[in-house]
């Protein structure tokens, strides 16, 4: 077997079999803490040496694509955790996609702290796996114009001033201009991220990307997401496999009914979707990739049921029956989560 978690976990996701069942992890959004690089790259490497996880998912704040291309935040003031209050839109009409330019990440301020960060936590665990989180284009295009990333949700409790069919479906072509360029900056970005300390990168072993709530209940169904998504996609994950051929892509669908099986064959090592929401198949669904699950993210609150996330955990390892998978909640944990629940997570062996 394969020595340190880092090698573990790559072999993993490469398909060998002299592995681990399952390799441990978990992530949380650090409120209070969320701004400059050192202090947030602090926070996770704090988090991380902690529990001692096996594999480590950077969770940087919700909002930094949005924030890159010109949209204002108050970084003190968080009405519904993750996000805090927006004070401005980058986006607030169809008029404003024209305004959405190709960035250059190194100096882009909320994308270079990022950069910065991520080496960081790096350097701090050698010997672990660490990606990145990297909201998909469309998530970043609905996000600068205030519209809900999941269908029904609208947690800052600010109002949009356009809707998701006045900017995208009303002006196609000039929506997927402003998404291109959208991808074209994230995929320099995640290029950077992967490429070796040495070479002038982060050195991260790869990606979460994530489509948010994109699929869930057809928010957009199949061909809008293949018109509107699925190219951009693949341009930042291309760009992944250019600079560094053996990092990690691994690819996150949220919430009910979120088409896993729209991603299986995105060119992603891991996949994750909640196995304990309406319309989402159960963990050993047969998509051929690894997927990520474990228990259900709401019960790492404080006041969750412990009982149900030890019978969760059970179930799903018993479920894949030595397959090796990624054994985490599935999705973000609350801030704050039960120690207590942590500790389960981190039990399992």
């Amino acid at each position: 077997m394969t020595t340190t978690r880092r090698e573990q976990f790559h072999a993993m996701l490469e398909g060998e079999t002299d592995v681990p069942a399952f390799l441990t992890s978990a992530w949380q959004h650090f409120i209070g803490h969320e701004y400059g690089a050192e202090e947030f790259a602090k926070a996770t490497i704090d988090f991380n040496r902690k529990w001692n996880w096996d594999w480590i998912k950077i969770n940087s704040r919700a909002v930094y694509y949005a924030e890159a291309w010109g949209s204002i935040y108050d970084h003190f003031d968080y009405p519904e955790i993750p996000e805090p209050k927006p004070i401005k839109a980058a986006i607030a009409n169809p008029d404003d996609l024209k305004k959405v330019s190709v960035l250059d990440v190194k100096s882009t301020p909320e994308f270079a702290d990022h950069l910065t960060a991520a080496r960081l936590i790096r350097e701090a665990f050698p010997d672990r796996a660490i990606v990145q989180t990297i909201f998909n284009p469309l998530s970043v295009l609905m996000q600068m114009a205030l519209l809900p990333l999941y269908p029904g949700a609208n947690s800052t409790g600010t109002q949009p001033t356009t809707s998701r069919d006045e900017l995208i479906f009303e002006h196609p072509e000039a929506a997927k201009k402003a998404i291109g360029n959208i991808a074209e900056t994230l995929a320099a970005y995640a290029a950077s991220l992967v490429t070796p300390i040495a070479d002038g990168g982060s050195g991260l072993d790869g990606i979460f990307l994530a489509s948010t709530g994109m699929a869930s209940e057809d928010y957009f169904d199949a061909k809008q997401y293949e018109a509107f998504a699925k190219p951009y996609d693949s341009m930042v994950i291309a760009a992944v496999n250019s600079a560094n051929p053996r990092a990690k892509i691994i690819f996150h669908t949220c919430r009910q009914e979120a088409h896993p099986e729209w991603f299986s064959s995105i060119g992603a090592q891991a996949l994750q979707w909640d196995q304990f929401l309406e319309g989402n198949p159960d963990l050993d669904a047969p998509f051929g990739i690894v997927p990520i699950g474990g228990a259900s993210f709401t019960e790492f609150a404080t006041e969750g049921d412990t009982t149900r996330i030890a019978r969760e955990l059970e179930e799903t390892i018993q479920q894949r029956s030595g397959k090796p998978f990624l054994l985490a909640p599935s999705c973000t944990i609350p801030t704050p989560a039960s120690d207590d629940a942590l500790q389960l997570l981190r039990n399992c062996r």
